[in-house]
């Protein structure tokens, strides 16, 4: 605590200034003035203009130094201003003394010094700002939260101060900042209502009083009304329920007779569930509204205090005779006797001029700027180490931004990012996910840098494409990579005049699957090789038509099996060989029909069939005279193998999920019917009923 001020002839007689600067002497400077200016989520600054009998203060022993501004009536201290000093200047000086002025603003400036693009995952924006604060050394701050705050999953600080990141998180969420000036670790509050704040004692109203009277008082007191939004509707929409409509409304219940058809609406609400949407539409209508109902006034009270309580009374207007909630002042003192050598005959003066609103009003910030991202940017995909492939069950993907120097590159330096795909429906489009190590682009919806999705890939130096160019500028490629392994699948076309090919490489299995017929027209020749088997199995019929020549070459064994007759036609002749053994034999009966001739021959001797007769010829003809006939090897056909099943590899049909059935309110089923244009469901319509 400051000690009372003495002056010599008169100690701790009237109204004084005193100032004590870090570690200098508390009597260096003498207060020959000051203006402080504080308001509800504002930096406050105050100038003091100084004097001193020393003409050379070291800067060093004055800039970023603790600054106490205490006022004092009778001895007794009214008030006290805590700050740091943020400007130091050297004024002019007089016979015995030299002016100097020194600016004070809270520790919380310092933010405004830092700027930086950073990224905050899961984390509320209460664990956010703490982080801020807690970097500059601001460890004392309170946050008195009625409504605790959602989980953010991504948040980014992008290329903004990092009092301006507090300022507009703080502001998105309905909180205002206020600091405790009068107490000794100057702490800074964060807030989401005005319910337990200070109650100063209750002041009266007395336009004949001024800045130099000693009874305390308001001596002007203006009220104010504005027309303002008189209700907000925000909306906003989330791909893991797309189905339904985030849209919540809020109306003001004090509109003091203006009309109420003053809707601010706005898309999007920077909210992905009704808690958050609500707390956000509700914050925005009062930050709208926070100066539709507004005093302002003077007075000699120096403990007016933003965020505090002001009880007023003795008003000639009754209905002004209530509780305000400050939310600005602006102090002003002057003690001119400080440049005089004896004291001087102008009375040391401090008054002020505060705003104020109803008590019972809640007083929110405006979001003063969001940044925008003023296009795409380059990311590169990042995941844990070891693997190549890394995703969710909604395809998304993690990355890391070239300007933010906090990652580490692992499956923590981004939130999930969406991935844009060239088709996308219920169970069917198209499939290509980013990996690890590959450069993506990263556009932002509705320019929103919390809202990141992947709508490209780039090749770069150490990625290059499949082929080298622009010697292949002709070829369009579809190209993989074996996960963790060598090769690849590859589809590509060729453009090149005369060269046009496409080409099909399968690393390993090709499955094909033709749901019903499949033609093919080769207009030139057909290659196949197959360096195993070659299974096949039709299961009906077989046609074959070769209009030239047909050669088989088999080198082992040939079975064939037919189930029912076989028949062979040939124009001309039919020529056969075997090498050992020729063996024909039926279950009946065998039938050798020749139109002209038949000849068996064996061993030198013959059988001749003939329209001259029958010849028969050989050393020795044998008739019933013993002996046996031969017998032949007798067949040994071998049945196919079948072809494996397609099963594990089988497109199946698939039905997409059916998103839940919205029931449709009376003014929707209305529209519907007379075939007007068809509104969507608002939080007022929700369950099939219209508040409306």
């Amino acid at each position: 605590m400051p000690e009372a001020p003495a002056s010599p002839g008169s100690p701790s007689v009237g109204l004084q200034f005193t100032v004590r600067i870090g570690q200098l002497p508390v009597d260096l400077f003498a207060v020959v003035g000051f203006k402080v200016i504080e308001a509800l989520s504002t930096l406050f600054r105050g100038t003091l203009e100084l004097a001193s009998f020393d003409p050379a203060v070291a800067v060093n022993e004055v800039l970023e130094q603790p600054v106490e501004l205490a006022v004092w009536q009778d001895g007794q201290l009214l008030r006290r201003f805590v700050g740091v000093v943020s400007e130091f200047a050297r004024g002019d000086s007089g016979h015995r003394r030299t002016r100097y002025e020194v600016v004070v603003e809270p520790p919380l400036w310092r933010l405004g010094l830092m700027h930086n693009s950073r990224i905050f995952q899961t984390q509320t924006p209460e664990a956010i700002l703490k982080t801020l604060l807690e970097e500059r050394g601001i460890a004392d701050t309170v946050f008195d939260l009625k409504r605790p705050p959602a989980e953010r999953e991504y948040c980014v600080q992008h290329r903004e101060s990092d009092l301006a990141f507090l300022q507009r998180l703080a502001a998105e969420e309905g909180w205002h900042y206020r600091f405790d000036l009068d107490a000794d670790s100057q702490p800074l509050t964060i807030s989401d209502h005005h319910g337990d704040t200070v109650t100063l004692p209750e002041v009266t109203y007395n336009a004949t009083a001024g800045g130099s009277s000693r009874q305390p008082a308001v001596f002007a007191f203006n009220y104010r009304e504005r027309v303002r939004a008189a209700s907000v509707a925000l909306k906003d929409y989330t791909f893991q329920n797309p189905a339904y409509a985030l849209m919540h409304e809020r109306a003001a219940t004090n509109l003091d007779g203006q009309r109420d058809d003053y809707q601010h609406y706005d898309y999007p609400g920077r909210f992905k569930a009704d808690a958050s949407g609500t707390a956000f539409t509700q914050a925005k209508l009062d930050a709208l509204r926070n100066d539709a109902s507004v005093a302002s006034g003077k007075s000699n009270r120096p403990d007016f205090a933003p965020g505090t309580k002001l009880p007023l009374t003795g008003h000639s207007r009754d209905s002004l005779n209530r509780d305000w909630l400050i939310t600005g002042v602006e102090h002003t003192g002057r003690q001119p006797q400080a440049l005089e050598e004896e004291g001087g005959s102008e009375p040391t003066t401090y008054h002020n001029e505060f705003q104020a609103i109803p008590a019972d009003r809640t007083w929110r910030p405006q979001v003063s700027h969001r940044p925008l991202m003023d296009g795409p940017q380059i990311a590169i995909v990042t995941g844990p180490a070891g693997e190549e492939i890394h995703c969710d069950e909604h395809g998304r993907v993690k990355v890391r931004f070239p300007w933010d120097r906090y990652s580490q590159n692992d499956e923590h330096s981004s939130a999930w990012l969406r991935v844009s795909q060239g088709w996308a429906g219920g169970q069917y489009g198209f499939m290509a996910l980013p990996r690890i190590g590959h450069e993506v682009i990263v556009s932002f919806l509705d320019g929103d840098p919390d809202q990141p999705i992947i709508t490209g890939r780039t090749y770069h130096a150490t990625n290059t494409p499949p082929y080298a160019l622009p010697e292949h500028k002709t070829r369009t490629v579809l190209k993989t990579q074996t996960h963790k392994g060598e090769g690849s699948n590859e589809l590509r076309f060729e453009d090149e005049a005369n060269q046009e090919q496409i080409y099909l490489h399968a690393q390993k299995d090709l499955d094909l699957l033709t749901e019903n017929d499949r033609t093919e027209v080769i207009k030139h020749d057909s290659h196949l090789t197959v360096e195993n088997e070659r299974i096949s199995h039709i299961k009906a019929s077989d046609h074959l038509t070769v209009d030239g020549e047909q050669r088989a070459s088999v080198g082992a064994d040939s079975s064939q099996i037919i189930g029912g007759t076989f028949h062979q036609k040939t124009a001309q002749a039919i020529l056969s060989e075997a090498g050992t053994e020729a063996h024909h034999k039926a279950g009946a009966k065998v039938v050798l029909d020749a139109g002209a001739e038949l000849t068996i021959a064996a061993g030198g001797s013959f059988l001749k069939l003939d329209p001259s007769g029958v010849t028969l010829s050989g050393p020795t003809l044998k008739i019933n005279s013993g002996g046996a006939p031969a017998s032949g090897s007798g067949q040994g056909a071998i049945g196919p193998v079948l072809p494996q099943d397609l099963a594990r590899n089988v497109h199946q049909a698939v039905t997409p999920e059916k998103l839940p059935e919205v029931p449709l309110t009376r003014p929707q089923y209305n529209n519907l019917k007379s075939a007007a244009p068809f509104c969507e469901e608002c939080v007022k319509c929700h369950g099939g009923v219209c508040s409306a």
